[in-house]
């Protein structure tokens, strides 16, 4: 089909709450639309990754052209973007949502509007996109189609009787959805004739092409040999290939005004390609870049290091390469004496971190390891100045700090009212303050609540879904920065202190926090041949102790009877022995243990 008529392309999304049924909708539109035939027809076939299918989450954007015959006769061009629904993936989903005119919000018809379905309604809306609502799972025994519109209908304000119930599972109200995308969704905007201004919304890298840029052209044409510049880099590059997706890469001539597609131009420096960067020619091209790129800003920062010190450099490669297909991971050179050579990474969230480790072992293979996760903490010097540090080890002296702040996220949490009581008690623990509490409905609350962000991102989300037996969601948001009593927390064994087990933590938790660690490490640090200690410290004051026990030779075995002094000459000579050892003793510590201080359970 040719796209040269705007009035046959629509671009769309697929947006939702994670397991609201996202990839499953998309399977149907591909059965439906012919795009993959029903026998090579798999559960996520989109979702490409065999992280994703062993999850059962979307990671990654994906997306794919198809060609729908219409009811009135005319074949339609559909670009189709599916997005994750994870909180931690929400810079993909604005990513998706820039590239497209129009977005199909997916409800689980049992489960109803939940925290992220929220925060996705509203980048829609900042998008100034054509919500399409529909209820999902219609065919499960536990479905309240009436409740759930009812909710759908006071969110969006539309009419009940125009949000559609289908099944992505059986196929019902799937051919009704299609005909609703060509009705609901405008086609998109720009001129064929106009300089070329193509929004890169994702990349990839390819071992053999180099860097491949996802593309949608807002105006101008894309071809084959054209001389292209980038906005953020400024660097320029020729147009080797372009292309649109099925279920692979299809080559073609060129990509018109409102496309959806790639380009390959032999883009081997791989800082050179931004995510949310405009692509213009480098004669006559467009002066201006496409609204609305932002930095993504990092939540949560760890140390990553490889765990044989030869495999930096593969290391290195490695994250530059993921950078590429993941623009929200932020990276730099770091120096650890416990752990040597590695990079403190910044990530978006603790399942965002988890991704990133295995798919450097399963794409790289790289074996890594990481430090204690850790925020950005504003610190405030007694000279007046401010510095922000994101490593324990950055941390100025005591004598040198005014004060310090700790990053407060806004958090929303929707939840049924049975375990309203239970949540608000964790909140408590982890020293939130709630804002407001408005009920939903009679059997739903919504409760926005300040946490730290250094309390959420280690065990927050797991504990929430086991006091409320997995009903209650969450979303949240960076909100800024509070002063506390916050204090630098020192591991030491053998009194040398283990940077990568550093932490910043509330003054109140400290104890029960470096009881809890020293514990740990007591039972997954190997016995020597003397006695280590392991000590929790906050500057020089020691608040938790614990040793582990030497092996002990039995000197005095040899003596039958005789006098004490015999046995206790002997037994001072071995301690005078440990003692030197002790001195130049070096105690390995085992992988084992920094990941055991990563869950604290």
């Amino acid at each position: 089909m040719s796209a040269s008529n705007l009035n046959l392309i629509r671009n769309f999304c697929i947006i939702a709450h994670i397991d609201h049924g996202k990839s499953t909708l998309a399977d149907r539109f591909l059965e439906l639309t012919g795009t993959v035939s029903k026998d090579k027809l798999q559960s996520q076939t989109l979702d490409d990754m065999d992280l994703e299918r062993e999850r059962g989450i979307t990671i990654k954007s994906h997306p794919v052209r198809m060609n729908y015959k219409a009811k009135d006769g005319n074949t339609y061009q559909f670009n189709l973007i599916d997005t994750p629904g994870h909180v931690d993936f929400s810079y993909e989903v604005s990513r998706s949502l820039a590239a497209c005119e129009g977005a199909i919000l997916v409800v689980d018809a049992s489960q109803g509007i939940e925290a992220q379905t929220l925060t996705n309604i509203y980048l829609a809306i900042d998008g100034d996109l054509t919500i399409i609502p529909i209820m999902n799972k219609i065919d499960l025994p536990s479905a309240r189609p009436d409740e759930i519109r009812r909710q759908i209908s006071e969110l969006l304000g539309v009419d009940a009787d125009t949000i559609l119930s289908c099944s992505a599972k059986t196929g019902e109200g799937m051919p009704e959805l299609l005909e609703k995308v060509i009705t609901d969704v405008p086609p998109p905007k720009g001129q064929k004739d106009a300089p070329l201004k193509a929004l890169i919304f994702d990349s990839k890298f390819d071992s053999f092409r180099g860097a491949v840029a996802y593309v949608r052209v807002f105006d101008g044409t894309l071809k084959k040999g054209q001389s292209i510049r980038f906005f953020q880099s400024g660097q320029e590059y020729e147009v080797d290939e372009p292309g649109f997706f099925r279920m692979g890469r299809v080559a073609c001539k060129e990509l018109n005004a409102g496309e959806v597609g790639y380009a390959i131009a032999n883009i081997k420096t791989l800082s050179d390609i931004n995510i949310g960067d405009t692509i213009t020619t480098r004669l006559g091209g467009a002066t201006e870049a496409i609204p609305g790129y932002k930095q993504v800003k990092p939540m949560v920062f760890s140390g990553i290091y490889p765990i044989d010190k030869i495999d930096y450099e593969d290391l290195r490669s490695a994250l530059e390469k993921l950078r590429l297909n993941d623009a929200s991971i932020s990276y730099e050179p770091e120096t650890s004496t416990a752990l040597g050579f590695g990079f403190r990474a910044g990530f978006l969230g603790l399942l965002h971190m988890e991704i990133v480790q295995e798919r450097l072992l399963r794409e790289f293979n790289v074996n890594i390891i990481t430090t204690v996760p850790n925020v950005e903490y504003e610190i405030h010097l007694k000279n007046g100045e401010i510095l922000y540090i994101d490593s324990p080890a950055a941390l100025p002296s005591l004598q040198e700090i005014e004060h310090i702040c700790e990053p407060i996220s806004r958090v929303q949490l929707i939840t049924p009212t049975d375990f309203v009581g239970t949540i608000m008690k964790l909140c408590d623990e982890k020293r939130g303050k709630l804002i407001n509490m408005e009920y939903l409905e009679t059997t739903r609350v919504c409760l926005n609540y300040h946490l730290p962000l250094a309390e959420l991102i280690i065990d927050f989300f797991d504990r929430l879904k086991s006091c409320s037996k997995g009903y209650a969601s969450m979303d949240y948001e960076f909100f800024g920065y509070q002063r506390d009593n916050l204090i630098k927390l020192d591991i030491l064994i053998n009194g040398s202190p283990v940077d990568a087990f550093s932490t910043i933590i509330h003054k109140d938790n400290s104890y029960s926090y470096g009881l809890m660690i020293t514990s740990k490490l007591k039972e997954l640090i190997p016995r020597q041949q003397y006695e280590v200690a392991i000590q929790a410290a906050i500057g020089n004051k020691v608040i938790a102790r614990t040793n582990v026990k030497a092996y002990r030779k039995d000197v005095t075995a040899k003596c039958y009877g005789g006098d004490i002094s015999r046995k206790r000459k002997l037994l001072e000579k071995q301690k005078e022995g440990k003692k030197r050892m002790k001195q130049i003793g070096n105690v390995e510590v085992p992988q084992e243990a920094f990941l055991a201080v990563l869950s604290r359970d």
